[in-house]
């Protein structure tokens, strides 16, 4: 199942960027914008952007941390990571690595906040639960996990390629998780908070972490 997975990606990644612009209604990316001014990191900082997909959302991170900053993706298709590499070329401060959510290549302790933008309701019951895991070790104390997801459209040809999307994924789960997202967030974090994005088509959950 895993192979088909990252298959899935690496062939969707074609499509993926006109896919998000569509059920956001979301063309000029302000929902992204939006969700860059919440993240808590300043100038200098370090964000982990998780399930980078095309990596729409790392030159926004970029300039928020700035050239003194360092903003890493991490996505486990090729093909999304492909598409990350045409955006970033030009960002030295911006890394790519291809990894799992559920293992995280990184140190305890090193990322500001980690994101992820329209994502995360595709990870699956335990790997779900172990990517948590794995954002609130590698957030700093103090750090914040900001995902930022489409709310269910209310028009039923965006609706129904939105669940036809998370069943090709293979995430029946996320309808799920999609009920109760708030309290498994606060099963890991010190507090959630569920804000809308402008125009109503995404929501940003800032989940900040348990100080020790």
């Amino acid at each position: 199942m895993r192979r088909f997975r990252r298959l899935y990606y690496d062939i969707f990644s074609r499509i993926y960027d006109r896919f998000v612009a569509l059920h956001s209604h979301d063309r000029l990316d302000s929902a992204r914008g939006f969700l860059t001014a919440l993240v808590p990191a300043e100038e200098g900082g370090v964000v982990l952007d998780l399930c980078t997909g095309t990596g729409t959302l790392l030159p926004y991170m970029q300039a928020k941390v700035g050239e003194q900053g360092r903003v890493v993706g991490v996505d486990f298709s090729a093909g999304m990571l492909r598409k990350a590499r045409e955006k970033t070329s030009r960002l030295r401060n911006v890394s790519l690595v291809e990894a799992e959510a559920e293992r995280l290549p990184f140190e305890d302790e090193s990322f500001d906040a980690v994101t992820c933008s329209h994502a995360f309701y595709e990870l699956k019951g335990l790997s779900r639960e172990r990517a948590l895991g794995e954002i609130v070790r590698v957030l700093k104390p103090n750090g914040a996990f900001l995902m930022m997801e489409h709310e269910i459209p209310l028009s039923p040809v965006t609706k129904a390629l939105f669940y036809v999307r998370l069943l090709l994924a293979g995430s029946g789960h996320a309808f799920a998780f999609l009920k109760q997202e708030l309290s498994l967030l606060g099963g890991y974090f010190a507090s959630v908070e569920k804000v809308a994005a402008p125009g109503g088509r995404s929501k940003v959950v800032i989940c900040r972490k348990r100080c020790a």
